[in-house]
């Protein structure tokens, strides 16, 4: 038997995809996976993703990884915008972990192959900046290296307010005008360093003093000055930033169970929001002199050496990068106006009321003093967002992919607030006294469900928050002012801002948020993506999901409207004892505790590669044909026995211990009243199903959602039509390939458009049908992979780790979807909404190919998050068998749930 040439094997692999981890560099960092396939010119299969694309581009806060948004293909100013994009920029080296255009797969409830890897490395494990403990008034360290900032040693000048606003309005001009490259370095050095900086000692490019470079390289320490700014490394410093700028004493406080906690008194706000514009101008001046370098390289013009290059890379820490980004998303999307008015002495101008968008602009008012003058110079400097309709018509499309109650009508109330308020300039707002807080707290947002007494447990991949709400809250502005740094705060400013603008859903859900849990309202359920119960119900026919929100008809049993937390157990936390008592094996527990941070999968990524390598363990200059298997989920000795399966009921049990889930001290008084502890209890959750194996009269399964595990989308392939294969009659090994496409193998032989990509018989899978699964259900995976192979390696050599692959295809039975007496109560059925819903015709068609689902593929996601399995959902119509395996090999993960 010939050996297969180079170019056979990559004819044979063509469309497969194959898993990759790399580093960028020296200290950038884990890996970044990825997948490619590097056997392929075709545009139609270098295109192929696991996950969505991103569909309104007033979501693109959403990443800091270059991309296209859906809406491109349809509306002219999306398509305007990205042409302005296309401008020469500097493009910054940090990125969001994970990254969030993975984390939405094709599956509903999935995410992509990069966004599984990356959870174990993600920023919110990260621990919380040092000394920025209070929203207000930081640590003595602090105070002392900002005091140092600004001193004669140090590398600002003290600006009063109305400087610093000022020359954050230039920049915007400068940036949009594209205008700085017009000036000189004399006059650029000029204006940095005799108004604003003092000027370094430190010079990098001796050739000309004046230059870009080291005017670059002074901002660059500025900004990389340890103890003085925000590190929005922090995930609770990105979420935090609009509560900086818009937080008022009464109604913007904050508590957080970890350690930040709100300012005591507004002159401890006004000195943070005074510290956070300073370093949003830092950061600008900063990267409008990179685009100007970056653009200069463009053109030939202005050369940036290799030990300039060096010397910005050792210097732009993490920290720097980071501000970078915020100097990025402000000069995109917040604009400033600057009125001057002279008003008599003793006249009080009435503050104006121009709608919902008119209260979400910020208004900054300072009197300077005027030399000789009657009356009074009054100048007021208005914060507003460049892109309100924009965003408002993204929260609109949000609303409807998740069908939200009653959106016809709540679209036309936005639409009416929008027409009202763009382009109203607003009157300067009368100075407030700073006072205490007292008990009057109308606003919250920290960590939910933290805890108390185990600082030693692990840090949960997924942070839990929490929030209140309130009309035009800093959330809702965050949001329609577009001020949003990557990460998943875009998740919950986008529903934050529909509840805050929702008088109706306000009333009855109350201001009390669970922004990682789920609620029900108006006869449907809303799931965060971070709640188990939403990842589980999103495999249901007729959900929907969108920007990590899935809704469903699907209600829990005995639950009115109102929020709900979910109970659960991280996977990465679990104990061997834990793991023991459920039927899991010990040492994957351990496995599984120690994946996290420096330990996680993605950093060997030398064994992620070579444990998804398409050739197996082979060497590549002697691969035979009869190497390869191809795979199958119904290769049974015996047909299983018809199933079907129908979902009874969602419940949530009493807890074990009934305590008060909500960490805060105080809650929120309302409307001036004394308000009781919000009763915001943690509920284990339970799914009951009927089944029915060959007709016989169904018997009851019960699967409790212990366990936050998660999903992945098996990345899908295009096998080559032109390859065909010679199955050996007496084994499942091919005996012979034909790449030729001539079908010189004849009749017998098959194509590979039917059989999917062969599988190197290094793998090990075991293949068990869905009926055997549920005898077994509480038998630990080790001896359901113990079980006989579906596919036995030869006796010589060692094979890798063993896959369970879980059959919901074969022998399945349609079960006609028979409401239970929770989805009766819904207003939205089913069936009543496939068509009947308004907004169904505008749907992507991207989304429209998403609407698989199953009370089956519930089933089998309950079970797994029961039992602590992450599984691969790997759907026939969209990917081979093979591929998948390969996928969980590179994740290292044991089980594969193969569907229709």
């Amino acid at each position: 038997m010939a050996t297969l040439s180079e170019s056979e094997i990559e004819k044979l692999f063509s469309g497969a995809p194959q898993y990759f981890a790399r580093s960028e560099g020296h200290c950038t960092g884990a890996p970044n996976p990825s997948v490619a396939f590097p056997f392929d010119e075709a545009l139609e299969i270098r295109d192929l993703t696991d996950h969505v694309q991103i569909e309104d581009r007033a979501w693109s806060g959403l990443t800091a990884w270059p991309h296209l948004t859906r809406d491109l293909n349809h509306d002219a100013a999306a398509q305007k915008k990205a042409v302005e994009s296309r401008k020469a920029h500097f493009f910054i080296r940090c990125r969001e972990r994970p990254n969030m255009l993975s984390m939405q797969g094709l599956e509903k409830g999935t995410m992509g192959y990069s966004a599984a890897l990356e959870l174990a490395v993600g920023d919110s494990l990260e621990e919380e900046q040092w000394g920025f403990d209070s929203v207000g008034k930081k640590a003595h360290a602090i105070v002392e290296a900002r005091e140092r900032m600004l001193s004669p040693l140090g590398h600002l000048r003290r600006l009063p307010e109305t400087e610093i606003l000022d020359r954050l309005r230039r920049n915007g001009e400068l940036y949009r005008d594209n205008d700085l490259r017009t000036k000189t370095t004399v006059q650029t050095y000029q204006d940095l360093f005799h108004t604003f900086m003092r000027p370094s000692n430190s010079v990098v490019d001796k050739r000309d003093h004046y230059s870009l470079t080291n005017q670059i390289n002074a901002l660059l320490k500025c900004l990389g000055t340890a103890n003085v700014w925000f590190d929005f490394t922090h995930v609770e410093w990105r979420i935090r930033l609009g509560q900086i700028l818009w937080g008022g004493p009464d109604n913007d406080d904050l508590e957080d169970a970890s350690s930040i906690h709100d300012a005591v008194s507004a002159s401890e706000r006004a000195e943070e929001k005074y510290w956070l514009l300073m370093q949003i101008l830092v950061a600008t001046e900063l990267l409008i002199r990179l685009d100007a370098i970056t653009e200069g390289e463009e053109y030939g013009v202005e050369a940036f050496r290799p030990i300039d290059v060096v010397h910005f890379e050792r210097a732009a820490t993490p920290m720097v990068k980071w501000s970078l980004h915020l100097a990025r998303s402000w000069l995109e999307n917040v604009e400033i106006d600057k009125i001057e008015e002279s008003t008599p002495k003793g006249t009080v101008t009435p503050p104006g009321s121009s709608g919902w968008l008119g209260s979400l602009v910020s208004k900054f008012t300072f009197r300077q003093r005027q030399e000789e003058t009657t009356p009074t110079s009054n100048f007021s400097y208005t914060i507003k967002g460049r892109n309100p309709q924009q965003q408002v018509d993204g929260l609109t499309h949000f609303a409807k992919k998740l069908r939200w109650p009653g959106i016809d009508s709540y679209e036309g109330l936005i639409a009416k607030n929008a027409r009202q308020s763009i382009g109203a300039v607003p009157l300067p707002a009368p100075a407030k006294t700073p006072q205490k807080n007292g008990n009057k707290r109308d606003s919250y947002f920290g960590a939910w469900d933290r805890p108390r007494g185990q600082n030693s447990k692990p840090q949960p991949q997924r942070r839990k928050l929490a929030a209140a709400l309130h009309a035009s809250g800093w959330l809702s502005k965050s949001y329609i002012f577009g001020l949003m740094l990557p990460g998943e705060g875009v998740y919950h400013f986008l529903m934050a801002t529909l509840l805050e603008n929702d008088s109706k859903a306000m009333e009855k859900l109350g201001p009390f948020a669970n922004l990682c849990g789920g609620f029900v309202y108006s006869g449907k359920s809303f799931w965060s993506t971070s709640c188990i119960v939403g990842r589980v119900l999103a495999a249901g026919k007729g959900s929907a999901e969108c920007m990590g929100w899935v809704s469903s008809d699907i209600l829990p049993l005995g639950v009115d409207e109102g929020w709900v937390s979910i109970e659960v157990e991280d996977v990465a936390g679990k104990s061997a004892c834990c793991f023991m008592e459920l039927g899991v094996e010990a040492n994957t527990a351990s496995e599984d505790k120690a994946h996290l941070g420096k330990k996680a999968r993605l950093w060997a990524k030398k064994r992620v590669e070579r444990e998804s390598s398409i050739l197996g363990d082979a060497d590549e200059y002697s691969v035979l044909p009869a190497d390869f298997i191809i795979p199958h989920e119904n290769n049974y000795s015996t047909p299983p026995p018809l199933i079907s399966v129908e979902l009874r009921s969602l419940e949530l049990l009493a807890p074990a211990n009934s305590i008060q889930a909500t960490p805060f001290a105080k809650s929120p008084s309302l409307g001036g009243t004394t308000a009781k502890d919000p009763e915001l209890l943690s509920f284990p959750a339970n799914m009951n199903f009927g089944v029915s194996i060959d007709g016989f009269t169904p018997e009851q399964f019960s699967f409790s959602l212990s366990y936050d595990i998660s999903f992945v989308t098996a990345h899908p392939c295009a096998p080559s039509h032109r390859v065909r294969f010679l199955k050996s009659p007496s084994s499942p090994t091919i005996q012979q390939i034909d790449v030729s496409g001539s079908d010189m193998l004849g009749k017998s032989s098959r194509p590979a458009h039917r059989t999917g990509h062969p599988l190197h018989k290094w793998y090990n899978y075991t293949v068990m049908h869905i009926s055997e699964l549920l005898k077994r259900q509480h038998a630990p995976l080790s001896e359901l992979l113990a079980a006989p192979p579906t596919h036995r390696r030869t006796p010589s050599r060692m094979g890798s780790e063993r896959v369970l692959v879980i059959d919901c295809i074969t022998n399945l039975a349609e079960v006609p979807q028979s409401p239970t007496i929770e989805r009766l109560t819904s207003k939205y059925n089913i069936v009543q909404r496939r068509g009947s819903f308004p907004a169904a015709e505008q749907m992507h068609f991207e989304s429209r190919k998403r609407q698989f689902g199953s009370d089956m593929e519930i089933l089998v996601r309950a079970l797994c998050a029961q039992n602590g399995w992450n599984a691969i959902i790997s759907r026939r119509k969209r990917g081979c068998l093979a591929c998948a395996i390969r996928e969980a090999g590179a994740l290292q993960w044991k089980v594969i749930i193969r569907v229709e």
